[in-house]
């Protein structure tokens, strides 16, 4: 719930029935960032998801940094509200294991190159025949044909390939990638829209689609203009720095204290920003009278635009533009960002206790439904800490389950406690 001073510090009591996915079943092969941010989503929105992580290491993020302790912060960031279990995937016991998961589920996700999941006994020539309701969603590095189909694909590649990098940085210091791994987040969204789209069209007409997307043809759907103006004119776009390729006064500009984003995108914007900063007389020169003549002449509008803004702090000139209806907004680090008024009342982060009782400060998902964002229901999971409850739903008997974790065939992290102890 909501307190008076309308800035949520837990969870509300969001059941996943109350969700649009719900009742929907992931079975959640992948791992790294593309895979693991698509179920996230599809999590978020209600979906059951099981994250099948291969012993002895599990996910690979769960063995990047940065760490808090022992645990990755890398994995906490892209996994909530999934349940883990973890398998031997070498051992014949988790082929069966795994084929009992896909007879339960509504899609199977997996982001593995081509060929491995055959191997794994899920051939999805064979899924489509023997399941003939479930959805495969593959995410590749270069797509699933061409002589890039067996290449590895991870995100800085993704990001060099489509032209991500060369737009990216200033002068001597580009190309430079995304300070995030966009690649990756791109592809694990598109996926998500593909699967929601394929389970929407299961309920309402029957047919049954296999969903498949990578990360070069992700990455490469960003650069949307920049790629539409080499298609339509043959020019290559080169990297503008904090400077809108194609729009001025519109980037990065220095105030007293820090910098600011201001994004004069009409005329009427310009005209107040020039009002707002003591100078309305640069509406009338002529190098700066027309949107092409800023444009042109954009390194010695922001040059004359920085000594203004000089003479005030960030915060009073953002107070002033916004008023006026010009978009703005400060250039935060991290720091600012969760201090931020608005990001305190969106409920961007809530408190969530975690298997050791401890309780964690995690960013939710950013969806709202009904007037309600898509809560963290489920704390990250240990890797194979829902293996007995996921095993014990697929019918396996207490015994068994014994004898498949004793065996090391799944691993239980209660168990490994329990023995060290």
């Amino acid at each position: 719930m909501t307190p008076a001073n309308g800035i949520p510090q837990t969870p509300a009591e969001q059941t996943p029935a109350e969700l649009p996915l719900a009742g929907i079943r992931i079975l959640d092969l992948s791992r790294a960032l593309s895979g693991p941010m698509c179920s996230s989503i599809l999590a978020d929105l209600g979906a059951e998801v099981v994250k099948v992580e291969g012993t002895p290491a599990g996910d690979s993020t769960r063995h990047w940094p940065p760490f808090e302790g022992d645990r990755s912060l890398y994995y906490l960031s892209a996994n909530r509200n999934k349940r883990s279990i973890a398998l031997d995937l070498r051992a014949p016991e988790s082929r069966v294991i795994l084929r009992r998961l896909a007879e339960r589920a509504d899609v199977l996700l997996e982001n593995f190159r081509p060929g491995t999941l055959a191997r794994m006994g899920l051939d999805p020539a064979e899924l489509q025949q023997s399941l003939p309701d479930l959805i495969i969603a593959s995410i590749t590095g270069f797509g699933d044909r061409g002589p890039l189909r067996d290449a590895a694909g991870l995100d800085q590649v993704a990001q060099g390939v489509s032209g991500l990098m060369s737009v990216t940085g200033a002068g001597e210091h580009t190309p430079m990638r995304v300070g995030v791994p966009i690649a990756d987040m791109t592809t694990g969204l598109y996926a998500a829209v593909g699967i929601t789209a394929a389970i929407a069209d299961r309920a309402r007409t029957g047919n049954v689609h296999r969903v498949s997307t990578s990360l070069l043809e992700a990455t490469t759907s960003l650069m949307t203009f920049q790629a539409q103006r080499y298609l339509s004119l043959g020019e290559v776009a080169h990297a503008q720095g904090n400077d809108h390729p194609l729009i001025a006064a519109y980037g990065a500009f220095q105030a007293a204290d820090l910098q600011l984003n201001v994004a004069t995108g009409t005329h009427a914007h310009w005209i107040s920003l020039c009002r707002i900063l003591g100078a309305p007389e640069l509406t009338e020169r002529p190098e700066y009278a027309t949107p092409p003549n800023r444009s042109a002449n954009r390194a010695a509008l922001a040059a004359e635009l920085n000594l203004l803004f000089a003479a005030k702090p960030a915060a009073d000139w953002v107070a002033e533009l916004r008023a006026a209806g010009i978009p703005c907004g400060p250039i935060y680090a991290m720091d600012g960002v969760f201090e931020d008024e608005q990001v305190k009342v969106l409920g961007l982060v809530e408190e969530v206790p975690g298997p050791d009782g401890a309780v964690d400060r995690l960013m939710r998902g950013p969806l709202w439904i009904d007037g309600e964002p898509t809560h963290i229901r489920r704390h990250p999971p240990r890797m194979g800490e829902h293996s007995r409850e996921v095993l014990t739903e697929l019918a396996y008997e207490p015994e068994t389950i014994d004898d498949l974790v004793s065996r090391g065939v799944v691993r239980d992290p209660l168990h490994r406690e329990g023995a060290a102890r």
